[in-house]
């Protein structure tokens, strides 16, 4: 081909290149002398960083945090789905729960699916609380990418990676541990009776609280009580928390932990906030004996007796009257009859403890009770 019909064969493309709509792209050719390497490689820059941008853009819930801001330090506990840690955020101590599901076996992808949603149903009853009696939430995050994991050893330099698909949630760190700790701690010689009704009102202030925003907490117990340096106990681990059903029939099944769980959850019967009230009469009984209700009974056993035959733990007989009436109350088998909990505040705050009456520890007892009721600290 000559000069000339290059030319021509140049200006024949062009036209073709302009009005692409209008030809097959079998048709289209090219040359390769008039391809613009150079542009083709900064347009495509410009869509890939485009395309990252509107990631990166993506709007954040009011919830979500920045995990460059989260360091790890150490692992505190650990169980089948869930991690947790001790570390800082944005300079803040914090606690750091991370739930990792599927990985092992554990669970299917639907029921990985219902467990990631039942996070997010943690964190949005979590973000919006604020109450001195209520673990602060820091936030949350629903992936765990650039995530550095401390190792487990301290020999072992690794960092342990998690998959993209894990979680974590992040509260304020609260040194004093569990009260379910504490009360271990102290189960030989008892709390002071101030102390007893010290932690049963920080108790009760908290769900009362949650109850006013219409959240039933649905798993009360010791161990998801948590203390600070100041002996101020604060409700934690809102995993099964939800907001409370106008209609008791929405809210059914055996949700909680079952030493504490009222017997009409254990029957599978509907059940509103009062199974709240009935988990906080067994925690009052067990932060005033600093001992565990029914240490000795199977779970069939269990069900069975407290929901067929009335088994409630048994009240020491040095117990004040005033706080075992209260007891008595919450723990009704009847959820009417069970006090609301700004009810039962009340008659915590009426309760006079200048005279003492905390549990006797048992080598302190008095070995004859016939004529008098003996008091503790």
């Amino acid at each position: 081909m000559d000069s000339r019909g290059e030319e021509e064969y140049g200006r024949e493309i062009k036209p073709k290149l302009k009005s692409s709509r209008s030809f097959d792209s079998k048709d289209m050719f090219f040359r390769a002398d008039e391809i613009d390497l150079k542009s083709f490689d900064i347009q495509l820059e410009n869509k890939l960083n485009k395309g990252k941008g509107s990631v990166l853009q993506r709007p954040k819930e009011e919830w979500e945090i920045d995990l460059s801001k989260l360091e790890l330090r150490y692992l505190v506990a650990q169980g089948t789905y869930g991690t947790l840690y001790r570390g800082t955020y944005d300079g803040q101590d914090v606690a750091v729960k991370l739930l990792d599901w599927g990985e092992d076996g554990f669970a299917t992808d639907a029921e990985t699916a219902a467990l990631r949603s039942s996070f997010q149903q943690e964190v949005a009853v979590w973000y919006k609380l604020d109450h001195p009696n209520v673990t602060k939430f820091v936030g949350a995050s629903m992936g765990t990418t650039d995530l550095k994991i401390p190792p487990k050893s301290s020999t072992s330099g690794s960092e342990t990676i998690l998959p993209a698909k894990a979680c974590c949630v992040v509260v304020e760190y609260l040194p004093g541990g569990t009260l379910k700790q504490y009360l271990i701690k102290n189960y030989r010689r008892k709390l002071p009776y101030k102390i007893v009704i010290q932690l049963a009102l920080d108790l009760s202030r908290g769900l009362s609280y949650l109850h006013s925003k219409k959240i039933v907490h649905r798993d009360v117990k010791t161990e998801n009580m948590l203390l600070d340096a100041h002996r101020n106990l604060k409700i934690a681990d809102f995993g099964v928390a939800r907001v409370e059903a106008p209609n008791p029939k929405d809210m059914t099944g055996e949700t909680g932990t079952l030493g504490y769980m009222a017997p009409e959850v254990l029957d599978g019967k509907p059940y509103n906030r009062k199974c709240d009230v009935y988990s906080f009469g067994i925690c009052l009984w067990e932060i005033y004996c600093c001992d565990m209700p029914y240490p000795n009974l199977s779970f069939t056993d269990l069900s069975s007796a407290v929901v067929h035959q009335n088994l409630r733990p048994e009240i020491p007989r040095c117990c004040p009257t005033a706080l075992a009436s209260i007891m008595r109350k919450c723990w009704d088998a009847n959820p009417d009859k069970r006090p609301d909990m700004d009810e039962a505040v009340r008659l915590l705050e009426a309760i006079d403890t200048s005279k003492g009456g905390g549990m006797i520890p048992d080598d302190q007892r008095a070995k004859c009770l016939c004529f008098m009721r003996a008091r503790g600290p």
